[in-house]
């Protein structure tokens, strides 16, 4: 089957009004593209939840605001893979008039979703992705890095085991951009703070079988294995790590990147204790839980990651952007409109976008409940900090982005 035959569906939501009658879309209506892993390792962080996310977002814009005639979102399966995002990417712009591409975790897929981006002039909101090389050496005009990433995963997680012992690591490291990206972030961050990196080893992704690759970190005798990957990879990893007892051993895991997700597919049981750093979590105030409880009737119980609520997030100051300068033609232009007006939204509340394209809010450092401690069907998180909004992402200064002076 060819890749265009795998686009999933189309799916639009509409708001109608009288206003603004005046403005200048490129072909008559804003369209979305929401492209992410529909069935495979990083679905259910993404996925349908992400495409949920992306028209409730324009339901509740349109209730406060009146909306442009039509709001259409399509959305794809990338599968993972570079040259179909790339190939999905290019249909969209060309032939199908989409105007925005939001979520795309898999970094090396919004690496090559950022270029194409910039070449056709549209807009690019990245939710899922991580590498923050998206903020920096590649950074471009068109995109806008919304939720989380690399260097604020490092500094969050990995400052905080460092700091209580955890000085000696070994990487198990996705091997792909993403991967890369959160191991030498993280490795900075231990060997700045005083730890040392004593080895490292790249898996195939997605992977399986993680026995050879956790036999090697369990020789190095590290106190800390660092699990650079995500998702499935990183629940895989984590139960097989169990199975070779190298907790009991005296070795500790670091997920690195923790979604609530994988917590859920692991139990309280195997990930208690579990040290992360997300952006946003569904039981942090009455927003974020009314929203939760929307997102779960609508998605088989399941409770929005902090990808899917980034979504909600950038789609909102999307439209805010689109419906200010009455046009959705150039997508530099929106960018910079949405870097000039502050962020503020029921879920992750006030924030701003530097020039580099970084997204700026508060993350958070969490411990995973023991089963007593929890009281209910996701009741996973206990705050252990908050690390403020300017502190949370790397210096400006020190990306390398083009864009600043």
């Amino acid at each position: 089957m060819r890749w265009s035959m795998k686009i999933l569906a189309a799916a639009a939501a509409m708001c109608v009004g009288a206003g603004l009658a005046q403005a200048q879309y490129s072909d008559g209506a804003i369209k979305i593209g929401v492209m992410n892993d529909q069935s495979g390792l990083y679905s259910d962080l993404s996925g349908q939840g992400s495409v949920w996310a992306a028209r409730k977002a324009i339901t509740d814009f349109c209730k406060t605001t009146t909306c442009h005639d039509k709001i259409e979102v399509v959305f794809a399966d990338h599968q993972n893979k570079p040259d179909i995002g790339s190939n999905v990417v290019r249909q969209w712009f060309d032939v199908d008039k989409v105007d925005v591409v939001v979520d795309v975790p898999t970094s090396s897929v919004a690496l090559a979703v950022n270029n194409i981006t910039k070449e056709k002039n549209k807009v690019f909101l990245v939710s899922g992705a991580a590498s923050s090389d998206l903020t920096g050496k590649a950074c471009t005009p068109n995109t806008v890095h919304w939720t989380y990433d690399t260097w604020a995963l490092a500094n969050g997680t990995g400052n905080a085991i460092v700091k209580t012992g955890g000085d000696s690591w070994f990487f198990l490291t996705a091997d792909y951009a993403f991967g890369h990206a959160l191991e030498r972030d993280t490795a900075a961050v231990v060997e700045k703070s005083g730890g040392k990196v004593l080895g490292k080893v790249r898996h195939p992704f997605p992977g399986q079988d993680f026995s050879s690759f956790l036999l090697q970190a369990q020789q190095s005798k590290a106190k800390i294995i660092g699990l650079a990957n995500a998702g499935s990879d990183t629940t895989n990893a984590i139960k097989q790590a169990a199975e070779f007892g190298i907790v009991q051993g005296g070795q500790n895991l670091a997920g690195l990147l923790v979604f609530i997700t994988d917590v859920h597919a692991l139990g309280l049981k195997t990930a208690q204790g579990l040290v992360l750093t997300e952006a946003w979590y569904w039981d942090t105030n009455d927003a974020n839980r009314a929203f939760a409880k929307e997102f779960a009737a609508a998605n088989r119980g399941n409770h929005p990651t902090m990808i899917q609520a980034g979504v909600y997030s950038a789609v909102t100051h999307y439209l805010r952007a689109v419906h200010d300068l009455k046009s959705d033609a150039d997508g530099a232009a929106v960018v910079a409109k949405m870097k000039a007006m502050p962020t503020d939204d029921k879920l992750f509340g006030k924030g701003s976008i530097r020039a580099d394209g970084r997204k700026v809010h508060p993350v958070y450092l969490f411990e995973v409940k023991s089963p007593a401690e929890s009281k209910g069907p996701w009741d996973y998180y206990k705050v252990r900090a908050t690390i403020p909004a300017e502190e949370a992402f790397r210096p400006l200064a020190d990306g390398g982005c083009p864009l600043v002076k």
